[in-house]
């Protein structure tokens, strides 16, 4: 029998779009479950709006992302990466407002997620932790440098892993790739985008493998990047212009 899941990742902080994407999800595709593959918070401004929605649901399953790690280090008065320092401003003033009820929540969550869906192996990451880095704290910088997309790269990046489904997140650009005995998936950004669309992929799993649907949910980002500059978002300039593609001009 096969299974549908969706998979979502890098919501940074934009709560219009998860809305738009969790409400295709639910009216759209009736999936089995879904997964979140970290970067939560952080960039965008709804911290807890965006943390309450994701952990009040039953049928979403969580890996822990770069920014979520790192605003957690600041929180709990651990390291910080001395390669987020351009991030670290912002990091403060999310880390300032997050509800601290979420904090036990976030620090439970892994760095990796193996399934069995529909009889089929499927690895759930953020990103690529070479094995030696694994439970390196984040201010070892543990996940590996972003490669560019192309199913050479990703095959090198992720070798030794034989699960035969691969999804991750962090890089923002959408990757699909395929071998003949792996896929690789990475439905892109669904909270950083240069045009108002929120991303999201939604997987049908069968013993014949793996069908993905690479989906875009339209929605009205309007408000949401004017709240850039009514909450006086650190670094929002740079935000708005490298994550949103400028689109207030």
């Amino acid at each position: 029998m096969s299974k549908k899941i969706a998979m979502i990742t890098d919501v940074h902080g934009n709560m219009p779009a998860l809305r738009a994407a969790l409400h295709e999800i639910d009216t759209l595709h009736k999936v089995d479950s879904i997964y979140c593959l970290g970067d939560m918070i952080g960039i965008g401004p709804d911290t807890n709006e965006v943390l309450q929605t994701l952990f009040s649901r039953e049928n979403i399953s969580f890996v822990s992302g770069n920014h979520d790690e790192a605003v957690l280090a600041l929180i709990k008065g651990e390291p910080y990466p001395e390669s987020h320092f351009h991030s670290k401003r912002h990091h403060e003033w999310i880390a300032e407002r997050l509800d601290k009820a979420f904090v036990p929540l976030l620090e439970h969550i892994p760095r990796m997620l193996r399934e069995r869906v529909a009889g089929q192996a499927m690895l759930f990451t953020h990103y690529h932790i070479a094995r030696d880095k694994f439970n390196d704290p984040i201010s070892k910088d543990p996940f590996s440098p972003i490669v560019e997309p192309s199913l050479r790269n990703l095959e090198e990046l992720f070798e030794g892993y034989q699960d035969p489904f691969i999804g991750f997140g962090h890089h923002h650009p959408v990757h699909y790739f395929r071998s003949d005995r792996q896929v690789f998936v990475n439905p892109g950004s669904l909270g950083c985008n240069d045009k108002p669309t929120a991303r999201y992929a939604i997987v049908t799993v069968s013993e014949d493998g793996f069908e993905v649907q690479l989906k875009e949910a339209e929605y009205d980002n309007t408000a949401f990047l004017a709240s850039y500059a009514k909450l006086d978002v650190p670094e929002r300039e740079f935000i708005l212009r490298v994550f949103h593609g400028d689109q207030l001009r």
